[in-house]
C-alpha cells in the first residue's frame, strides 16, 4: 500500500473528476471515439450493475450499458461540469434509459392491440432507490480512498472480510486496543467525509 494523506486522496478525487469532465468537452467537440471509451472502461460495470438490480434480466442490463453511453455521446454538449459530475449524468442517464426499459417491459400488446401489464415481469426496486442505493455504494468506496491506508485496513478488513476487531488485531499483528483506536479515527473521517458529500453517515 502507498501512503497519502486525506488532502492528498481528496485532490486525487478532484483530479479524476476534472480529467472526466475535460473527456465529456471531448465528445462533445466531436472528439467521440477516445473519450467515450475511456468513460466506458471507467463506468460500464456500474451500470451494468445496476441494470441487473433494476430490471433482473442479464441481456436488459448489457442493453441499458449500451443505451446509456448512446445517450452519454448524443447528449455530450448539454453535460454541464459546474452543475454536475460526469458520474452523476451518466447515472443520471442510465436510470432514464433503466426507466424506459422498465416500461416497455412491463407492458406488452394483447392478440387485440391493447397493451396489458406483465404479470410475470420480475418485482425490483424502484429505479430512484436502485441508483440511489448504487451512488452511495460508490461515494463510500471514494470516501475510503481519503483515509490513511491504516485506517482503511481496518475498515476493509472488518466490513469486507467481516473479521472481527480481534481477527484484525490478530492478522495485522497489532494489539486490540490499536484496532479499536484506528477504527474509531476512521469511522469518524469517514462520516464526515460522507456529510462533506451530502450523505448521512
Amino acid at each position: 500500500m502507498t501512503m497519502g494523506s486525506p488532502e492528498l486522496r481528496e485532490g486525487e478525487a478532484r483530479g479524476r473528476a476534472v480529467a472526466e469532465a475535460a473527456l465529456m468537452t471531448r465528445i462533445a467537440s466531436g472528439e467521440r471515439e477516445g473519450p467515450l471509451i475511456e468513460l466506458y472502461e471507467r463506468y460500464a460495470t456500474n451500470v451494468y450493475h445496476l441494470g441487473i438490480q433494476l430490471l433482473g434480466d442479464r441481456q436488459q442490463a448489457e442493453e441499458l450499458v449500451q443505451e446509456t453511453f448512446l445517450r452519454l455521446w448524443r447528449g455530450a454538449a448539454r453535460f454541464d461540469g459546474a452543475q454536475s459530475s460526469v458520474r452523476s449524468y451518466v447515472f443520471l442517464l442510465a436510470r432514464r434509459a433503466a426507466i424506459d426499459s422498465h416500461r416497455r417491459a412491463a407492458v406488452r400488446p394483447t392478440s387485440d392491440g391493447e397493451p396489458e401489464a406483465d404479470a410475470h415481469a420480475a418485482p425490483g426496486p424502484e429505479p430512484d432507490e436502485a441508483v440511489e442505493r448504487l451512488m452511495v455504494g460508490l461515494e463510500v468506496r471514494d470516501s475510503l480512498e481519503i483515509l490513511s491506508d491504516k485506517h482503511r485496513e481496518v475498515i476493509e478488513l472488518g466490513y469486507d472480510e467481516q473479521l472481527s476487531q480481534s481477527e484484525i488485531a490478530g492478522r495485522l499483528g497489532i494489539p486490540l486496543g490499536t484496532v479499536k483506536t484506528r477504527t474509531l479515527h476512521a469511522l469518524r473521517a469517514l462520516r464526515s467525509e460522507l456529510g462533506r458529500r451530502g450523505i448521512d453517515g
